[in-house]
């Protein structure tokens, strides 16, 4: 299966267990999006979240405005914008705004909010998360579409004659995806729009057995709306961890994986972590969790996309500190070096070079040889002994 221009990056929740110190765990995850940056990837999204003590960022916004200025490439998004918490114009003014301030490297991500707590601070009733994220998304492309006036009234907020202050640095907006989770309601609120799509389920379990029905009902939803999906715009979620080896990688993640399965999916979000005795096992066996070898990650890789049934975009891989700072940032470099090349077609053509080489260098370098042999003939000189081997012809 082809994987040309496969696109690789980080979603960045993150994931800072209780009792480290927040502030230097901010600007560690600055630190690591400038590493990633350097190293090559291509994208970065970012979480919102107010409760629960993990996932410490509350403004992806102003997160994403800091790894502006500390990146070059690396496209920045956030992961996700959490839709029923803001009003419409707002969210459409701020990533403009950051969209100019990138010069073209911003990327929205929607959502209904992933925590319960966090809606109900606001007052936000659980059955009505998903209604508001599709009413807001709505109102957010049509400000961005920078044509007629938008007027909307809902129960939550209301538009009138709103237009935005600036039109968006990227013609004709920046990409925009709709995360999608455990049910079909990111999907289709993708598919109703024509958006990108960042299919979180694939790290979940039974998630890669549901990617291609996943995709299928994306596309018979859009061809209702008159819209495509584009494949090039589909993300999978998954969790990574590369090293040396297997054993090795193993070894790095087995302590911390353990803690943030149990200090915050189990105790702070009550989903049960004792699913399986070993967890972290059943998500290797899954395809959900990659951890290992280069050889080994690059394989979890294949066995994922081909769950796609056709192939997606690009594969981003969940932030997590299951390893000490040193393992996790050698196994971002490890996996630019050893992995992400063979997605990307970067190795082809020094392959095909090398390959042409061997397969003629009887007719390419024996008259090389001959020359300098008889370079040292004409000077009367014998071809001296530890030259011989190299000149010896065949």
């Amino acid at each position: 299966m082809a994987h040309a221009g496969l696109k690789f990056g980080i979603f960045l929740a993150p994931f800072h267990r209780l009792g480290d110190n927040p502030t230097l765990a901010i600007h560690r995850d600055l630190e690591l999006i400038a590493w990633l940056d350097h190293l090559g990837y291509d994208e970065a999204w970012i979480g919102e979240h107010h409760s629960g003590g993990w996932e410490i960022i509350a403004s992806p916004e102003v997160f994403i405005a800091a790894a502006i200025e500390r990146t070059r490439h690396i496209r920045l998004g956030s992961g996700v914008t959490s839709l029923p918490y803001h009003h419409p114009l707002l969210v459409a003014q701020r990533f403009v705004q950051l969209d100019h301030m990138s010069r073209g490297r911003i990327m929205l991500g929607c959502g209904p909010g992933a925590l319960a707590s966090d809606a109900y601070m606001m007052g936000i009733p659980a059955e009505s998360q998903r209604r508001r994220m599709e009413e807001a998304l709505a109102a957010i492309l049509a400000l961005l579409a920078c044509e007629e006036p938008v007027s909307m009234q809902t129960d939550w907020f209301t538009l009138r004659e709103a237009r935005l202050h600036l039109a968006p640095y990227t013609h004709p907006r920046f990409p925009i995806a709709v995360a999608a989770s455990t049910t079909p309601a990111g999907v289709l609120a993708a598919a109703r729009h024509g958006l990108g799509l960042l299919s979180l389920g694939a790290g979940l379990p039974g998630g890669p057995q549901k990617l291609a029905e996943q995709w299928r009902l994306a596309e018979a939803e859009a061809a209702k709306h008159g819209q495509r999906m584009d494949r090039a715009e589909w993300r999978l979620v998954v969790t990574m961890h590369c090293a040396e080896d297997d054993e090795r990688a193993m070894r790095d993640v087995a302590a911390g994986e353990r803690l943030e399965t149990e200090g915050y999916f189990g105790e702070v979000l009550a989903r049960p972590p004792t699913r399986s005795e070993d967890p972290l096992g059943e998500g290797l066996r899954a395809g959900t969790t990659l951890v290992g070898s280069p050889e080994t990650v690059a394989r979890g890789i294949e066995r994922l996309l081909s769950f796609t049934e056709g192939g997606a975009g690009g594969v981003l891989f969940r932030a997590h500190e299951w390893a000490d700072r040193e393992a996790t940032w050698r196994s971002f470099e490890l996996f630019a070096r050893w992995v992400m090349p063979r997605f990307q077609g970067s190795l082809r053509m020094p392959t095909a070079s090398r390959d042409w080489c061997v397969a003629n260098r009887g007719g390419i370098f024996a008259p090389n040889i001959a020359a300098l042999r008889k370079a040292f003939t004409d000077a009367g000189m014998e071809v001296p002994e530890s030259q011989r081997l190299m000149l010896r012809e065949g």
